[in-house]
């Protein structure tokens, strides 16, 4: 009986053995095992479901900056509309400040070490001693009496007297203050920046409030803690906002001045309107000379800018006695959007020149590959910090030498972070994905359409990320220091090429090479008006650009998102074969031409036996066989070669006439990603013939086939990969015959250091 348990356990172990080997592991399967269900939220096309929903945040805020003790004090009132299904027993809001606080979970998660050195910064975040964080005083519920809640860390509940029902809304007020951050002392996404001559400031301003997080059909609340690098995901609403400030200071914001007349003198309402109607330069609402006089001023009192803005995810400002300020038309249709940047004196002579009309540039260009843009104003602003995106402004660096003079490194560095970061109000502040969760959402999808952008702006714009060779370096790093581009925004390693390069690399390479232009611009297009002021999630992008385009691209989307392979597809014989004609007036003597080559045995042997053998001394015994020869053409060969012709079909019989020329070829896919292959020709006569094979080849056999090509002309060059368009790591096994090309290193000298001069100062020198 025992015996018998175990025979049936042995059966069942080698059933569910072979259940396992025969699971499908092909990277041609589709992606049912990695996407969710559609349903009636969202559909299996990637578009929103019939019952799609989102939730909707308003806020009305008084904001007050404190310029002798660089605070902000704030008082809001936040009403909030549940739009779900389901009732709502309490809302969750977003303390991002809390992330500067002494007792933040980001200080407590950071680590590091002293072997390999350490920067000023770093030893100065080991005696953090900035009172960060928001002080919240008060929250009320709307009959100003007080408001149940719990703040954990970067999340605030506000727990509600009784659920909030679907299609009923609820207000509460919170007020609050905080201590603005220095970004050069402790960093920062906003912040101020101190100008140390004049004694002046220049703020950016934002994740400045208390924020609604997004409640979804996905999961939920979104209430993952903001530790710093997962940025935002936040609801649309709608923002009226007083901002009182210094009365020298210049204000700009999210949205529409309501108060010119107000805050404006009659020559800067004059020139704002100027502005509205010119679209071929930028006009000066300050100027340089007029932003010089004021920043050696002081402030006799306070002035408040009052901003509206409608159906946008978040709200930023920026405020400055030192700002120049221009800005320029951009037309939609009938609609009329200002393109406009503030910046200190210390940005010139590049931000002057550059960053209006690169503005401008960006919302043509990128609307063109998406919807209009469809707010009234779009800012940029001028930081010593590299670039960070709100609805409708954004602060760039890209800051000249002392002297005017600029580094090519740094004109398009600064063209390029302004377009990425005006960029980012088409994804993520209008096409809302979760950034908190998905980085690539935003920052991939944006820096794609960035690269169209700067190659659009002048010829030959040396983009940093967008062709697919830019990638390669990162493909064939070690797998132990990279993840997934499906991965988790705080857990993601080699964040730029993760979260930015790669996902803009793989969109490239849809565009050009798996999808082409017409098919892939249309896919895009159409997810970025399905999504417009929604929250997509990967499967709806995944899903949405196979709908439109009629193209599976499971395969792609598997191997680029959800794997860490790479492409290096090796080139790995070429054989070259003609047709057989059994003429033997013309094979025999090809068979004598290619026994050229001999055994060095007989070569010598011939040399030194020459004359001495047996036969020489002894002619009587040759016979036919040392007179004829196995490439000799006998009259029985011809005739046999009749009979052969005689029994071919007039089609066969073209074949061997034409002497066409066969090339065996074996590929292997050594890096794991399939992809298309893309083969280049070269012949005798210096033609050229280009043959694109899509991914699908490997369809059989996806670690290795073979391919035979047929040619009237003589092959001497086969290129893989030879317009670099599949990012494969290894180009030394991509041409036959094989070509070894030298990698370049530099003589290394110790001691070099010190800043050289850009080309522009070496030029005056």
């Amino acid at each position: 009986m025992k015996q018998g348990i175990l025979s049936l356990f042995l059966i069942i172990g080698a059933v569910v053995t072979a259940q396992t080997d025969n699971i499908n592991k092909s990277r041609f399967r589709q992606m049912k095992d990695l996407l969710p269900t559609p349903n009636m939220y969202r559909t299996g096309g990637g578009a929103p479901g019939a019952f799609y929903y989102q939730q909707q945040a308003n806020y009305k805020m008084n904001i007050r900056l404190d310029d002798e003790n660089q605070r902000i004090y704030g008082e809001q009132t936040i009403t909030y509309i549940n739009n779900a299904p389901e009732s709502l027993e309490y809302l969750w809001v977003q303390l991002d400040q809390n992330m500067r606080a002494q007792n933040s979970q980001t200080r407590l998660i950071r680590t590091g070490d002293v072997g390999r050195g350490m920067s000023s910064y770093e030893i100065k975040q080991l005696f953090y001693d900035f009172d960060g964080g928001f002080k919240i005083d008060e929250v009320t519920d709307q009959e100003g009496q007080d408001q149940d809640y719990k703040i954990n860390y970067t999340m605030m509940r506000v727990n509600l007297d009784s659920p909030l029902k679907q299609g009923d809304s609820v207000s509460f007020s919170i007020k609050w203050w905080y201590n603005i951050n220095d970004r050069a002392k402790y960093g920062g996404r906003s912040g101020l920046e101190y100008f140390e001559e004049e004694n002046n400031y220049l703020y950016t301003i934002a994740q400045f409030f208390p924020r609604m997080a997004v409640y979804s059909d996905v999961e939920g609340w979104q209430n993952k803690q903001f530790l710093g690098r997962g940025e935002f995901a936040l609801p649309f609403g709608d923002y009226d906002v007083k901002i009182t400030v210094p009365d020298d200071h210049v204000v700009g914001a999210t949205g529409t001045l309501q108060n010119a007349e107000e805050v404006l003198s009659e020559e800067q309402l004059d020139r704002l309107e100027e502005a509205r109607n010119n679209r071929e330069d930028p006009v000066f609402i300050v100027n340089e000379s007029e932003a010089r006089k004021a920043e050696k001023g002081s402030a006799k009192g306070e002035k408040t800018w009052h901003f509206k803005a409608k159906n946008v995810r978040d709200f930023a400002f920026c405020s400055s006695r030192k700002f120049i300020w221009d800005a320029m038309a951009v037309k939609f249709g009938e609609r009329t959007v200002l393109a406009m940047s503030y910046y200190p004196k210390e940005g010139n002579p590049l931000w002057e020149r550059y960053s209006t009309r690169v503005v401008a540039h960006t919302l043509k260009t990128y609307s063109k590959y998406t919807f209009d843009y469809p707010y009234p104003v779009a800012i940029s602003v001028h930081t010593n910090r590299i670039g960070m995106e709100y609805p409708m402004i954004c602060f760039n660096g890209g800051r000249p030498a002392s002297d005017g003079t600029y580094s090519k490194g740094t004109k398009y560095g600064m063209i390029g972070v302004i377009i990425h970061e005006v960029g980012h109000n088409f994804f993520p502040m209008i096409v809302n994905s979760d950034e908190r969760q998905w980085t690539w959402m935003d920052e991939g999808l944006n820096t794609f359409v960035q690269y169209l952008t700067e190659q659009e702006w002048e010829e030959d714009y040396p983009s940093r990320r967008g062709p697919a060779y830019k990638i390669a370096d990162y493909m064939r790093s070690e797998k132990q220091d990279m993840v997934p581009i499906m991965t988790n925004s705080e857990s993601i390693l080699q964040f730029g090429n993760n979260a930015y390069g790669k996902p803009a690399t793989a969109l490239n390479i849809l565009r050009e090479t798996v999808m082409g232009r017409e098919l892939f611009d249309y896919a895009f297009k159409t997810y970025s008006e399905r999504w417009m002021f929604k929250h997509p999630t990967p499967a709806d992008f995944f899903r949405t650009m196979e709908d439109a385009s009629g193209v599976d691209l499971d395969w792609f989307f598997r191997g680029w998102f959800y794997t860490t392979d790479h492409v290096d597809i090796s080139l790995e014989k070429v054989t070259w074969y003609k047709m057989d004609t059994k003429n033997p007036d013309v094979e025999n003597p090809r068979k004598r031409e290619e026994a050229e080559n001999e055994f060095i045995g007989d070569t010598r042997n011939r040399k030194e036996l020459k004359g001495k053998h047996y036969s020489d001394a002894h002619p009587e015994m040759a016979d036919f066989y040392n007179k004829n020869d196995d490439y000799t053409v006998l009259p029985y060969d011809k005739d046999q070669y009749k009979k052969y012709l005689e029994s071919l079909s007039e089609e066969e019989r073209a074949y061997l006439e034409a002497g066409w020329n066969f090339y065996e070829i074996e590929f292997e896919n050594q890096g794991g990603l399939v992809m298309p292959v893309i083969l280049r020709f070269t012949f005798t006569d210096g033609s050229t013939e280009v043959i694109r094979h899509p991914a699908e080849i490997w369809l059989k056999n996806e670690e290795r086939f073979k391919k035979v090509f047929v040619f009237e002309k003589e092959v001497v060059k086969v290129e893989l990969d030879p317009f670099l368009e599949t990012a494969d790591t290894d180009l030394n096994d991509n041409v036959w015959p094989e070509e070894r090309k030298p990698t370049r290193f530099e003589l290394y000298r110790s001691g070099r250091g010190g800043r050289s001069l850009n080309r522009m100062q070496q030029a005056e020198k």
